[in-house]
């Protein structure tokens, strides 16, 4: 059996190429259903990386169906609220990176599952060789046994102590966040202003950011640097330079701000290879989230489920194919995001987008 953790895009992504082959595989997820919880903000994806996987999943008219191509639209303002760059996407624009709810991409990735494939409420909680294999213990005292291992869950990843002792180190970054719920009809003029895709206004120790969901839903956010159990109130509270509408934004937001602290593995992270387990996505290349993470989990997805189909009966000669050039490319892809998020913080930080957009 391949046994896969977590049931995010990446392990969705996998199970179901490896379907498309005739390959079987169960999905451990500790939510205790598909929608047990909310699955959070919108998901850009990229023609040549979770776009690509999709293809290969065989779903790309699903996707598209239910993508939203003025998702790209983007609003950037200073602190001041002077309008810097307007891009408004004309509907006959190619997808290039549309926007798709979270929620949406995991219900396409579910339904293209055969059932049962996805077990809930399965808490990971250590795994030991075992027979040619692994002995996965899970949190209600269950075990399974596996040939493959796939450690798809994420910045705090279980399986990933099976290979590095390496762990995530905070990255001084935090970022407070919310919503408005119903946004057209509650606060019509706040979701006129941000408008249908991405609105960042920049100021000289902060970014705040807001971004239309598909389901009327507007998250808003604010990125700062701080202690990571930073007072919410710390980040919302805008220093008095910031224009009003800003202020009227966080105000409308009706739930609680929730404080999420910005982890990081090394750039260029590698482990020596053991036989039957390998990670993909966050477990193994947690990056600063500029919109690579689940795209590049999902490519991994892809390229490991295609070293699997192409040597179903040797399966260290799959996890050889796959992790050397899964390594290199989120290498390059970590160092690339290190520098985005490096140019959007800072006093300058407003200057520094403007030039790299024009």
């Amino acid at each position: 059996m391949i046994a896969i953790i977590g049931g995010g895009p990446g392990g969705l992504t996998l199970a179901r190429i490896l379907h498309v082959h005739g390959i079987d595989s169960v999905v451990f997820e500790r939510d205790a259903s598909g929608d047990a919880r909310s699955q959070g903000s919108m998901l850009d994806l990229h023609t040549d990386t979770g776009q690509a996987a999709l293809r290969t999943a065989g779903l790309e008219r699903e996707f598209l169906a239910a993508a939203r191509g003025e998702g790209q639209d983007l609003r950037m303002l200073d602190h001041t609220g002077t309008m810097l760059l307007q891009e408004d996407t004309p509907d006959d624009a190619p997808m290039l990176r549309p926007e798709i709810d979270r929620a949406d991409l995991r219900d396409i990735l579910l339904s293209s599952l055969p059932a049962h494939t996805v077990r809930w409420g399965s808490v990971f909680t250590h795994a030991e060789a075992h027979e040619g294999g692994y002995l996965l213990h899970f949190a209600d005292g269950s075990t399974a046994t596996c040939e493959l291992l796939v450690g798809a869950d994420g910045a705090n990843s279980r399986v990933r102590a099976l290979l590095t002792d390496v762990e995530p180190t905070y990255s001084g970054k935090v970022v407070v966040q919310s919503s408005i719920h119903d946004a057209d009809r509650t606060q019509p003029e706040l979701a006129e202003m941000v408008g249908r895709g991405n609105y960042w206004a920049f100021g000289p120790d902060r970014m705040l950011g807001a971004q239309r969901n598909g389901n009327g839903v507007v998250q808003v956010s604010v990125s700062i640097y701080g202690p990571s159990d930073l007072d919410p109130a710390a980040a919302t509270d805008l220093p008095d330079e910031w224009a009003p509408q800003f202020r009227r934004l966080l105000a409308a937001c009706d739930e609680p701000f929730v404080v999420r602290p910005a982890y990081l593995l090394p750039i260029g992270l590698t482990w020596p290879r053991r036989s039957g387990v390998t990670l993909l996505g966050d477990a193994a290349h947690l990056m600063p989230s500029h919109g690579e993470g689940a795209n590049q989990a999902m490519r991994d997805a892809a390229e490991l489920a295609q070293a699997i189909a192409a040597h179903p009966d040797d399966l260290d000669a799959a996890l050889e194919q796959y992790e050397p050039a899964m390594l290199e490319r989120t290498a390059k892809v970590a160092e690339s995001s290190a520098e985005v998020a490096k140019m959007m913080s800072g006093p300058d930080a407003a200057q520094k987008v403007l030039a790299f957009f024009s």
